[in-house]
């Protein structure tokens, strides 16, 4: 048969015709002709944001709040070992977490890379959008790595790692900053399609952006400023939040799509057009009312449930005390690894979707990525830490805890130090389920006191994936202590 096949090719080799056919594939350098086709790229670049399920669910578990789980100790290597503060360079997780926010990153320079080569109506609203996701990305990206290589409005093709090296994050923080407050300047707040960028998600994230970097004055001012003049505010009932038949409510300031209309599979996990973690998070073995059975990865602890103050009408919301539920409702289910009694109730799948298969890779449900909660209590942080005004951190701090047990007596009226240890408190508690702790205790400098295993210097980083770094010609450094 070999020899069958090559003298075919060497008959077809006789004449050059062959070379003259046209590829039926678009040629990337012809695209961006029309609004429509920035609209196109526009999509794609939207696509990775689904793809931060795992960032969710791994920042969750590498803090105090959540243990592993899974179905034995043994479940997702990688998962385990963030859990337990010995993951490596060849963390397959960590790799997914890089290789994907780098097409997010890519997908987004691709359409900058074009930006002035057609003009219609409306650019400066898609170039905004562009420029948010390619910033949140990047804000990925840092938060977990530290210094990384660094492309603006030109794609990261093959070949380019051998001569781009690690860029300092503060030079990537510079550029964050100024992708989006040209956003915020460019982008209104209420989008006529739901779960487009809007103005109030670009000047949370820039917020965001800053207070990471201890900005404090800066991140007061723009928060400060979606506080006073944008259209969100905290809703009522805490206890609907995280329903999917409450997304993209007032008080979601950047909400995450999902669907489950379209299937995925393990091996193509960061297609799926539904959220993940939330089969990953879900009860083993479930049978009962409400929810459907899940993984049983991603296991609050008791820790973060004695958290909770008495009257904190937040924690039956946040957390399923499993053995309460079934005994109430008759539900029956499984026990997995580092099993505690609790599940995250706010990403844990309901039923009432599609179930399309694998049901547990497509849940519907959104992820609320910033919340006004989350805003009030930035601004707060803010506003103490940086010696502004303890007063107004005060009245944000106690707008979130007023909800949370149903009047003012519980209002905190501390300053100082004492108040930002309310703050960080009330984070922990307002968030948890939500991805978050994590990099809040990194950014405090409160870690290593809190999460077993976590060593100073080292910690504070995840590793670059080894075969990136080997994949660059061994020319990029190492985080400390990998």
């Amino acid at each position: 048969m070999k020899y069958i096949f090559i003298a075919i090719f060497i008959m077809a080799s006789c004449s050059d015709d062959f070379v003259d056919v046209k590829s039926n594939a678009e040629n990337s350098e012809d695209y961006f002709n029309s609004e429509e086709e920035y609209q196109q790229a526009l999509i794609a670049a939207y696509d990775l944001l689904q793809s931060t399920y795992l960032n969710v669910m791994l920042g969750e578990i590498a803090s105090d709040n959540t243990l592993a789980g899974g179905e034995n100790a043994n479940d997702v290597p990688g998962i385990q070992e963030i859990d337990d503060m010995v993951h490596t360079s060849i963390n397959a997780q960590l790799r997914d977490i890089w290789s994907w926010m780098y097409a997010g990153v890519n997908r987004a320079n691709y359409i900058m890379e074009f930006q002035d080569k057609t003009d219609f109506a409306g650019k400066e609203s898609v170039l905004a959008q562009t420029r948010f996701l390619r910033a949140y990305y990047y804000f990925e990206l840092v938060k977990w790595f530290g210094d990384v290589p660094f492309a603006v409005d030109t794609r990261l093709q093959f070949g380019d790692q051998f001569s781009i090296g690690r860029t300092p994050k503060e030079e990537i923080y510079s550029q964050i900053e100024q992708d989006l407050i040209y956003a915020a300047d460019n982008l209104p707040y209420i989008q006529s399609q739901t779960g487009r960028i809007t103005k109030g998600a670009a000047q949370a994230l820039l917020g965001k952006a800053y207070l990471y970097q201890d900005k404090f004055a800066e991140a007061a001012n723009v928060l400060e400023d979606l506080i006073d003049n944008g259209p969100h505010d905290l809703v009522s009932d805490y206890s609907t939040i995280f329903e999917n038949d409450n997304e993209n409510n007032i008080e979601s300031v950047f909400e995450v799509q999902y669907t489950d209309e379209e299937g995925a599979g393990f091996g193509c996990l960061q297609c799926s057009e539904g959220n993940v973690a939330v089969g990953f998070n879900g009860i083993r073995n479930y049978n009962g009312p409400l929810f459907e059975s899940g993984f049983s990865f991603n296991v609050p602890t008791q820790e973060v449930v004695d958290e909770f103050e008495d009257g904190d009408m937040r924690l039956e919301t946040a957390i399923l005390d499993i053995e309460a539920w079934a005994e109430e409702t008759g539900a029956t289910f499984s026990t997995g690894n580092e099993h505690t009694g609790y599940f995250n109730r706010k990403y844990i799948s309901r039923q009432g979707d599609l179930n399309t298969g694998d049901a547990n890779l497509t849940n519907p449900n959104n992820y609320r990525a910033i919340r006004f909660a989350d805003v009030l209590l930035m601004a707060a942080e803010a506003l103490n830490r940086g010696g502004i005004s303890d007063s107004r951190a005060q009245m944000y701090l106690n707008r979130v805890r007023e909800r949370a047990f149903g009047n003012s007596d519980n209002n905190v009226s501390a300053t100082g130090s004492a108040l930002t240890d309310a703050i960080y408190h009330e984070r922990r508690v307002e968030l948890v389920g939500e991805g978050h702790h994590f990099f809040d205790l990194v950014r405090t400098g409160r870690a290593a006191s809190e999460i077993n295993g976590f060593q100073t210097g080292k910690h504070e980083l995840f590793p670059i994936p080894l075969i990136e770094i080997q994949l660059a010609g061994n020319q990029w450094d190492q985080n400390p202590g990998y």
